[in-house]
């Protein structure tokens, strides 16, 4: 076979979909929860070793009993795949060596908006052989949004603040969950690019209606998490005007998108009506 051929069938071989009892190894954890969710338990070969860590994985039950790797180009050969999913930020040692073996590759993008998380997922199960699995998953997503509370006429403002200060921006996946659940990001207005880096005397002068704490209450200290706990930002938590949600929740493309959004949603519900119950008790108050 000439060159040109053999580099025709490898870009067949990289492009075709996996069929029913082929198997799929994962070097990036948003391929691991794609893979455990979309194919039968037989079928995944492998996934990272951080699937299985509750704090960090939406999967961790379903990834018990499968094996993991560490991103070793080594490991994942060991096992066979007939696909491995990879990221933006898997180790390009890894995927060049991979690349090398004659393994067909997929990498998945981390997606900007919702319409990309969906396209993400329904490209995902074509090539794992399984597009009603996710065309299904698509449409459970979009009937949770669908199924939040109206926004309120006059929506309150949020702030996502990060780890290092950084907030969710405009144009951002974030930004548009917020936006479903009812808020008006004040981030976007205050920062003009995607990540929307805040000082802590931003979030301070801004004084959003809800500031929403991007972090695990179970993760260990770290250096990059000790804006979030400033004592000028402690009042925010003492008037109920604090929402904790774990980055898993809005970290991949899959239903735990929606699953963020509700939580937003009933923050904000939650809230306004304490903020009525408080207004309506101050104006019973008899004067001194």
């Amino acid at each position: 076979m000439t060159k040109t051929g053999l580099l025709a069938a490898c870009l067949l071989l990289a492009c075709a979909p996996a069929q029913a009892g082929e198997r799929v190894a994962s070097l990036n954890l948003c391929g691991d929860e794609l893979a455990l969710r979309l194919l039968d338990k037989g079928q995944v070969a492998s996934v990272t070793w951080l699937a299985r860590d509750p704090r960090g994985s939406n999967v961790a039950a379903l990834a018990q009993d499968v094996p993991v790797n560490r991103g070793l180009a080594e490991e994942v050969a060991a096992v066979k795949p007939d696909l491995v999913l990879t990221g933006a930020f898997t180790t390009r040692t890894t995927s060049a060596m991979l690349h090398r073996l004659g393994v067909p590759i997929l990498e998945l993008s981390v997606p900007a908006t919702l319409a990309e998380a969906y396209a993400q997922i329904e490209e995902v199960a074509d090539r794992l052989g399984v597009p009603q699995r996710g065309a299904a998953m698509v449409a459970q997503m979009k009937q949770a949004f669908a199924d939040l509370p109206p926004p309120p006429a006059r929506r309150p403002t949020a702030i996502v603040l990060r780890p290092n200060g950084f907030a969710a921006g405009r144009g951002s996946l974030a930004d548009e969950i917020l936006s479903a659940a009812g808020f008006d990001n004040l981030a976007a207005r205050l920062s003009p690019d995607r990540m929307g880096q805040l000082t802590l005397e931003d979030v301070v002068a801004a004084d959003p209606d809800m500031l929403v704490i991007n972090a695990s209450p179970d993760s260990p200290p770290s250096l990059a998490d000790e804006l979030l706990r400033h004592p000028a930002l402690a009042h925010f938590a003492q008037e109920g005007r604090v929402v904790a949600l774990p980055p898993r929740l809005w970290a991949c493309a899959g239903p735990e998108l929606a699953e963020a959004a509700r939580l937003l949603a009933a923050a904000r519900v939650k809230a306004a009506r304490e903020i009525a119950v408080r207004g309506a008790t101050t104006r019973e108050r008899p004067v001194q």
